[in-house]
């Protein structure tokens, strides 16, 4: 039997290497219940604790929140469900309310997409697609501008396209317009247009494609020393209501606002100058 030389067995074990399937490095939804999305390279990185509040200490909103938990559980559940967006005032809970009703869902994953990465959601759907778990895409303050064209992507994905979206994932966005561009945008547009109501129509359609359009709207005083007082008990933080209520409506009017985001905010101060640690 000849001999085979070095070189030989090195060509050799290169040649085998070229004809072996390369490995699928591409990502997948395994091994974890949250997930946010990157590109350049695309992937997944897991989240291995979502920051959320008790979907209880979310006051003022119990209409939308009934609904979007019932559309969410529906979907869980392998049925029918729609897109939702939440759309409003700002620190009034929209985005609290996804993350609050997934981790109270069982068998569901949430992905999170930054809105610049919009354009890359036909390559995350084709992810998905390849799955058989449930998933929620979630886009936090979505909104376009001036001249921007990513709308586009957005609404092919609603739409579904010719291949139609997986069954297994819905869409979930927070904005605070309802149309999701700009009023001056749509007036100059139907201002300058020889058919005004046809020159928006593309835009303010994109809307139309979430099924549910859930509106947030500023807290009054009652709801928000409710908001107050769900924190006082969810903590056990023991402290004179009166007291707390007139530090907290003091709080408000310097932040100009009243809503679940200020609310936490004095929360968060009230707790420092009490030496008590809300994470503990």
């Amino acid at each position: 039997m000849p001999k085979i030389d070095n070189d030989t067995l090195k060509r050799i074990a290169n040649a085998l290497d070229r004809l072996a399937p390369e490995a699928d490095t591409s990502p997948t939804l395994d091994g974890h219940d949250a997930f946010i999305w990157h590109i350049d390279p695309d992937r997944l990185t897991p989240v291995n604790s979502v920051n959320h509040v008790d979907l209880r200490l979310l006051k003022g909103i119990d209409h939308v929140r009934d609904i979007l938990v019932e559309n969410t559980k529906q979907f869980a559940n392998g049925y029918s469900a729609n897109n939702a967006l939440l759309w409003g005032a700002r620190g009034m809970g929209k985005s609290s309310l996804v993350k609050a009703i997934h981790a109270t869902t069982k068998n569901i994953v949430l992905i999170e997409i930054h809105r610049e990465d919009i354009p890359s959601l036909p390559r995350l759907l084709e992810i998905i697609r390849k799955s058989n778990r449930q998933c929620i895409l979630f886009c936090d303050d979505l909104s376009f501008d001036h001249d921007d064209g990513t709308y586009k992507s957005l609404k092919a994905v609603l739409e579904g396209g010719l291949e139609g979206r997986p069954k297994n994932v819905i869409f979930y966005a927070t904005s605070n317009r309802r149309h999701l561009m700009p009023r001056d945008m749509m007036e100059n547009e139907r201002s300058t247009a020889i058919n005004p109501s046809e020159a928006t129509e593309e835009k303010v359609s994109l809307s139309d494609r979430f099924g549910l359009w859930l509106g947030f709207h500023g807290c009054n005083q009652q709801e928000y020393l409710e908001m107050i007082d769900g924190y006082l008990d969810h903590y056990n933080i023991l402290a004179d209501r009166e007291e707390i209520h007139a530090q907290a409506l003091t709080w408000s009017r310097t932040r100009g606002a009243r809503s679940g985001r200020v609310a936490y905010q004095y929360m968060q101060d009230l707790a420092g100058r009490m030496g008590i640690n809300l994470n503990g």
